[in-house]
């Protein structure tokens, strides 16, 4: 098949000469790379043993959040849930009954509330729609397991300890 521009172009193959066929200078190019990565520091971190220094906005693990009075500040108004991209935060609302005013903020809580952790993209837009101020991206990373429901995080695993504790 003749090219459009009908111009041939003339390939010129030269033989190698001897340091070329000998591929030495090659080998010891290859080899002074090699041995100036033995003396450059490691990228690896040892992870259980050395942590990994994170940025100041680094978004980690979710937190629920209790006010000075060590009531669950979330209310179930349900705006994270619908701010979340990848639909991975699911709730269930609940009416305060006599005798649960200490534990929760106000008339309605959220009874369930459930983050799964691998549709999570860490976006941080339901710690912006929150307007209590009841989650935060400011915990640790998610640490690995085998089992797909591990992954679901509920309430035992996001709302941060009373301050009396």
């Amino acid at each position: 098949m003749e090219s459009l521009s009908n111009k041939k172009k003339q390939l010129v193959i030269k033989p190698p000469n001897f340091w070329e066929r000998a591929y030495l200078p090659a080998i010891v190019h290859g080899l002074s790379i090699t041995m100036s990565h033995f003396f450059k520091k490691p990228v690896t971190i040892q992870y259980p043993d050395e942590k990994r220094e994170f940025s100041e906005n680094y978004r980690g693990l979710h937190s629920l959040k209790r006010d000075e009075n060590g009531a669950e500040r979330c209310t179930a108004c349900g705006l994270c849930a619908l701010s979340c991209p990848a639909e991975a935060i699911t709730m269930i609302a609940a009416e305060r009954q006599k005798g649960e005013e200490h534990l929760y903020r106000e008339e309605k809580y959220a009874a369930v509330y459930e983050i799964n952790m691998l549709r999570c993209i860490f976006c941080g837009l339901c710690e912006e729609a929150c307007p209590k101020e009841a989650i935060y991206l400011d915990g640790d990373i998610v640490q690995s397991d085998y089992l797909r429901k591990d992954f679901i995080y509920g309430k035992d695993k996001l709302v941060e300890p009373p301050l009396n504790q």
